[in-house]
């Protein structure tokens, strides 16, 4: 057998293995935060270039997502939409968790809404170099509080929550 070969059958076998068994190849990223904890409040500092960048970038957004956007953020509530965000955003980069309060806000806005804000938050300058590494946390955050809100013994506060 010549090298060619083996290598292609080592890269076929490796390449088979991690699709069976992702995470095998993957790093254990669910405990470590993105972010430290004492770090979090500092992600807001912007410099006067990256909030040129910020408004160049909510200026180019084509209307229709704008307003997409806007309803999205209206069916979380007027009361905290901005601090249950910051929470959510929190618990993406710090690995803190959301309150009660907040993941009620998060799933009566629905899944998508949630992906979409989450996604318009990653494109934000100081957010941006996260990215490619919050697609999964997001989801995580999703699921956690869609589990919490719809679990049996929680329907009760649900339903007062909610009214």
């Amino acid at each position: 057998m010549d090298t060619k070969t083996v290598f292609m059958a080592f890269f076929i076998i490796n390449t088979l293995v991690s699709c069976a068994y992702p995470c095998l190849g993957q790093e254990d990223v669910d405990d470590k935060p993105l972010v430290n904890p004492g770090d979090f409040d500092t992600l807001d500092a912007l410099s006067p270039a990256s909030q040129e960048y910020n408004i160049y970038m909510l200026e180019n957004l084509p209307p229709k997502y704008k307003t997409y956007l806007g309803t999205c953020a209206d069916k979380m509530g007027p009361s905290g939409i901005s601090e249950c965000n910051e929470d959510v955003l929190r618990e993406i980069l710090t690995n803190k968790p959301v309150s009660r309060e907040c993941c009620l806000m998060v799933v009566r806005a629905g899944k998508e809404c949630y992906m979409e804000i989450r996604k318009f938050m990653f494109r934000l300058y100081q957010l941006k170099r996260f990215a490619s590494q919050v697609s999964f946390k997001s989801n995580e955050v999703w699921n956690r509080c869609s589990a919490e809100v719809e679990s049996p013994s929680s329907s009760h506060d649900h339903t007062i929550l909610l009214s």
